[in-house]
């Protein structure tokens, strides 16, 4: 199953809000941190605020934050905001000899159920928690900086990073 690049730039701003800590991100804070083009960021961002997952609050210091917390909000609520995934209830190809799935769909219907499963197990806040090192879609000075930080002696005064070599 593949995501749609909507819903890979909705779920790259969840959990860029997420590790904002409830404080609202601008909409050209947010593009720069997730690298999401602003233009297609802000469609993304009015899908999950008329999906009620984002309140916009204007004017200066305002911008977008999360309108739940990030224990509560599940990767399969950003997902279903955006781009719902469909189950598959009948014959797509509205065959009359088809009164139930065919193998085919009832394993496409299957794989789409255990993602539906999988996405819903996690949160916003399991992302922000997470042990890995780096903040999940997300480029902050402090991740160029850890990434620096991390650099063996003599590589960091030939400018190259633990992932670089």
């Amino acid at each position: 199953m593949m995501l749609s690049k909507t819903t890979e730039y909705a779920l790259r701003a969840a959990a860029c809000m997420g590790t904002h800590s409830g404080r609202p991100v601008s909409a050209n804070d947010l593009a720069k941190q997730t690298l999401v083009p602003r233009r297609y960021l802000t469609r993304v961002l009015q899908d999950l605020t008329a999906g009620g997952l984002v309140r916009s609050r204007p004017g200066p210091g305002g911008g977008y934050q999360l309108s739940q917390a990030n224990t509560e909000l599940s990767m399969l609520d950003v997902v279903n905001s955006v781009d719902k995934i469909e189950r598959i209830r009948e014959c797509p190809l509205h065959l009359k000899t088809h009164p139930v799935l065919c193998p085919l769909h009832q394993q496409i219907d299957r794989v789409y159920g255990t993602a539906e499963r999988i996405l819903a197990g996690i949160t916003i806040q399991d992302l922000v928690d997470s042990s890995e090192t780096v903040v999940p879609l997300c480029e902050t000075s402090s991740n160029a900086e850890s990434a620096h930080d991390a650099a063996e002696p003599n590589d960091r005064a030939k400018g190259v990073g633990r992932n670089e070599r």
